[in-house]
């Protein structure tokens, strides 16, 4: 099993990877630039390892090889998503609309991010049918299996639920939300 030190080498040597991670999955190591010097309530160490198309940025915390990995969004919304690198990736390609599911979360109810998986899958595969193939690629090329979303939905509500109240992510402009949003997939009209 790779560690994150070698995942990020992985992706940095190779640039179709590079570009398939940062266009079907908004994971793109070439966006590192942080202005808002951001920060743990713990003290934690924080180091901004890739960035995605609307401002948000992943984050690893702590000391070691496999560092707890944080989504800070650009609305103000942060948390952590995965428990390492290596996780984190299999959740990106796996479920690349892992933000939508958390969104329409209706504040962290399980059914309520499945339902709007399902939407988001049918939605996705209609907008960008070369996303299985996408998928293939970059897991193969990091040596990651292509979990089920089902599985990737549960994983992603429990480790969202468990960032415990030491977990804070700040900047310059105070304290981030977490990441579960308010919305019923109701709320989607075009989910009805």
């Amino acid at each position: 099993m790779l560690r994150s030190a070698e995942l990020l080498r992985r992706i940095r040597e190779d640039e179709d990877l590079t570009e398939i991670l940062a266009h079907h999955f908004e994971f793109d190591i070439r966006r590192t630039a942080c202005t808002d010097a951001p920060r743990l309530a713990s003290g934690a160490p924080l180091e901004m390892i890739a960035g995605d198309f609307t401002g948000g940025a992943f984050y690893e915390s702590g000391d070691g090889s496999d560092r707890p990995v944080w989504y800070a969004g650009s609305e103000g919304e942060a948390g952590i998503i995965a428990p390492d690198l290596r996780e984190a990736l299999v959740l990106l390609i796996g479920l690349p609309y892992w933000r939508d599911c958390l969104k329409f979360s209706d504040n962290g109810d399980l059914d309520a991010m499945r339902t709007a998986a399902s939407f988001l899958q049918r939605d996705l595969l209609a907008g960008d049918p070369e996303l299985p193939s996408a998928q293939r690629r970059a897991a193969e090329a990091l040596g990651l299996a292509v979990e089920p979303v089902p599985v990737l939905v549960e994983r992603l509500h429990a480790t969202v639920r468990d960032t415990g109240p030491a977990d804070l992510f700040l900047d310059d402009t105070g304290e981030y939300d977490g990441l579960f949003g308010p919305f019923p997939p109701s709320r989607n009209p075009r989910w009805r």
